[in-house]
């Protein structure tokens, strides 16, 4: 698997969601990544720790500069704990939960969030504005309540299914009401 091809494609991706769905300064956005998928094996059995960190230095790199927190979601083996910086817990109230993810217990998108973030810490639970699921690992319980999928043109990262999906506050009311 070629590696700029795979940096090219979650590029792709994240701008594509954020060009048609941009998301305000200081929000979330989940990522949940399956290395494993993006090499063409199955999820869990063949982890690479370069995808990983692939993937997290392309998505890290956007998020950063556009001053969106980007939350790394573990794999079910940490019952899909994320790893964010401190900053993003502390600014949401997100409880810090006592963990390090690694290549077997976590996967190789968070320990690459890990060993990359400035101050990470792992959290249970986020309520993101947006993100992008690779390899369908389940980024649905890390979404805020109204979350809209958008299948992205570029619906594949190497070998792995990819769909993305944003955000909308909740429509409330009746037949009074007026949006």
């Amino acid at each position: 698997m070629n590696i700029e091809e795979i940096k090219t494609q979650v590029s792709k991706v994240i701008n594509d969601l954020l060009n048609e769905h941009p998301q305000k300064k200081g929000s979330v956005f989940v990522i949940g990544c399956s290395s494993s998928e993006i090499a063409g094996g199955k999820m869990g059995k063949d982890s690479s720790e370069e995808i990983g960190k692939a993937v997290f230095e392309t998505a890290n790199s956007i998020l950063s500069e556009k001053g969106i927190f980007l939350a790394c979601q573990c794999c079910e083996h940490l019952n899909r704990a994320l790893v964010v910086e401190e900053e993003c817990a502390e600014k949401f109230g997100y409880e810090e939960v006592c963990v390090k993810p690694w290549l077997h217990a976590g996967g190789s998108f968070a320990t690459a969030a890990c060993e990359g973030f400035k101050k990470a810490v792992v959290v249970e639970h986020v309520k993101a504005s947006a993100g992008i699921d690779i390899g369908d690992v389940m980024i649905g319980m890390h979404l805020k309540d109204v979350a809209v999928p958008v299948h992205p043109e570029q619906n594949v990262i190497g070998q792995a299914h990819v769909v993305a999906a944003w955000c909308r506050p909740k429509l409330i009311g009746g037949e009074r009401a007026r949006y």
